[in-house]
């Protein structure tokens, strides 16, 4: 027995180096397969964050290009609408320029028609003041006077009317406020209450509107 144990010892000797040498070098080959996994690992993972990476930044761009293009949207429509504002501002001083010049050539001689005014007024008065029954061929210079006189207010009549000048001789109409001045009512049968009896003084209107109201007297209830 002894010399079957120790031949079993000898045929054993030369292998345990080889075991010994395959026990030392499989932990080097072990960590060298660790570390080519893990080096395929942290590949993989950093080929996963650049693609995730490549994902994000197009959105990111494509999300800061719309807020760009938002804001120069509303900036082009403040400006749109401040353009239109302009404009229609622009366009209301030209029609008030072309209203007041309009005026001012209609409503320019509106002094000067006053003053003349008076003088139709005086000759009026001269032809109302010559009796009808003292105008014969027997008074030829009373005669010749009169019919100068309404030949004169004729005439300054037709110039009034050139001008827009309108005569407002109201006997029997409505009484209007922005026309007439009303100087008395009086109470007369026949006729109806606002109206207008008696005319003191002819007024009138300039293209329209009143220059000077006439003086009138207006019916009241009895």
């Amino acid at each position: 027995m002894a010399a079957v144990a120790q031949c079993v010892r000898g045929a054993l000797r030369p292998r345990l180096p080889l075991l010994s040498v395959a026990l030392r070098t499989s932990p080097r080959l072990l960590c060298a397969a660790t570390q080519q996994k893990n080096t395929g690992q942290n590949l993989e993972e950093d080929q996963s964050q650049s693609q995730n990476e490549q994902k994000v930044e197009p959105s990111s761009v494509e999300k800061l290009l719309a807020e760009e293009k938002a804001k120069l949207e509303e900036q082009l429509r403040e400006v749109t609408e401040k353009y239109k504002r302009a404009l229609a501002d622009a366009e209301n001083v030209r029609q008030r320029s072309q209203k007041l010049v309009e005026e001012a050539k209609l409503y320019g001689i509106q002094s000067f028609c006053k003053d003349l005014l008076e003088v139709a007024d005086i000759l009026e008065k001269a032809t109302e003041s010559v009796p009808k029954e003292e105008i014969k061929d027997e008074n030829p210079h009373l005669k010749s006077l009169y019919e100068g006189l309404v030949m004169t207010e004729v005439q300054i009549q037709k110039v009034f009317k050139k001008h827009g000048l309108q005569r407002l001789n109201p006997v029997g109409a409505k009484f209007d406020p922005y026309e007439h001045e009303a100087l008395f009512h009086t109470a007369v049968e026949g006729q109806e209450p606002g109206t207008i009896a008696l005319v003191s003084k002819i007024g009138y209107k300039l293209h329209g509107r009143t220059l000077r109201p006439a003086l009138v007297g207006v019916v009241k209830e009895a």
